[in-house]
């Protein structure tokens, strides 16, 4: 998926990535993983996709994965970057009667230890706090270890991956809800689609966002759930 979308949209038009691609070191077991979840992908049995490859470390897949997802979401936040200069206020872009706010992690306590004050943003704001934020975390050897050494990652590794998670998810949700249209005039709708039917397989197949977090996107998620089990058919806000 990402190779097709990054030909068309990828150096030499003005559409590119958001964050510099992460790549996987040719001939490591974490470029091995990636080459298989291509392969199992371009099968088009999504549910295999997502499931752990027989005899692998779980710590390692969601590694890989939350590498690519990172790439796939900086491609497809990047076709419509242009039209996100649009939403310049604090509060604009978000989907509908929601609000995404944001918590720096350097950000100062308030007296009494009380947590930080969330900080209020435009959705282009958002996704530059998250995107800058997921890069520096999957760059952090001590989170995402690229020795090979599985007994590497740290013990809260599922944590951190479900909250790159939950702020990629947010970044579909302004994509879909503020871009589409610009998304069905670059002729990218299919890919987004996919992508988003990936990422929802995902989470759900290793427990890593929570329902409530999916319903910005409540019509999209619903089905693509229905499908995951084998079936058919006020103002919310959400810190960092």
């Amino acid at each position: 998926m990402f190779s097709s979308l990054s030909s068309r949209f990828g150096s030499g038009n003005k559409h590119k990535t958001f964050k510099p691609i992460k790549g996987h070191k040719e001939g490591s077991k974490h470029h091995q993983l990636h080459a298989y979840s291509r392969t199992t992908l371009g099968s088009g049995d999504m549910r295999l996709a997502v499931q752990l490859p027989p005899s692998e470390d779980v710590n390692e897949w969601l590694s890989v994965n939350t590498v690519d997802f990172f790439n796939e979401v900086s491609l497809l936040y990047g076709i419509v970057a242009d039209d996100a200069e649009r939403f310049s206020r604090p509060g604009e872009g978000f989907p509908p009667g929601f609000e995404y706010l944001w918590v720096p992690d350097n950000a100062p306590r308030p007296p009494g230890g009380k947590k930080p004050i969330p900080q209020k943003c435009s959705a282009p704001q958002y996704v530059d706090f998250v995107m800058a934020w997921v890069e520096d975390q999957i760059n952090n050897e001590g989170i995402f270890p690229t020795s090979g050494d599985v007994t590497a990652y740290p013990k809260d590794f599922k944590r951190v991956v479900a909250t790159v998670f939950k702020r990629l998810f947010r970044v579909f949700a302004i994509i879909y809800c503020s871009h589409f249209e610009t998304i069905e005039q670059l002729g990218a709708a299919k890919h987004l689609n996919t992508s988003f039917k990936h990422l929802i397989f995902f989470v759900l197949e290793f427990d890593l966002l929570p329902r409530r977090e999916m319903d910005p996107l409540d019509a999209l998620v619903t089905p693509l759930i229905a499908e995951f089990n084998g079936g058919g058919g006020g103002s919310r806000r959400g810190s960092r």
